[in-house]
């Protein structure tokens, strides 16, 4: 048998990776890219943190918010996923939130 992928596992998922599967980056390069610089902010169980390391995981439950196209895109993961699916699937990962 192969390796369990990290959406199954229960542990989570690299940012760049649901970034890439939820279609907010065109590739995985790109979503690194977008972590790299500093882009995306995460808050897990009620800790803010600006990212800075592709590898750090995202879990179902934390918010992530970051510029995209000139827009503030303030999110909550609902799931990890298991593949980079059309955008119904894509869309399946998260739902929008208002920002206070």
């Amino acid at each position: 048998m192969g390796k369990t992928p990290l959406s199954l596992s229960g542990t989570g998922c690299r940012i760049d990776v649901w970034l890439w599967r939820a279609r907010f980056a065109k590739s995985r390069a790109l979503a690194t890219a977008m972590v790299e610089r500093g882009l995306v902010r995460l808050t897990h169980h009620g800790v803010e943190a600006r990212l800075d390391k592709p590898s750090r995981c995202v879990h179902v439950g934390d918010r992530l918010v970051f510029a995209l196209g000139g827009r503030l895109t303030d999110l909550r993961v609902d799931a990890l996923g298991e593949r980079r699916g059309p955008p119904g699937e894509a869309r399946a990962l998260y739902v929008l939130t208002e920002r206070d």
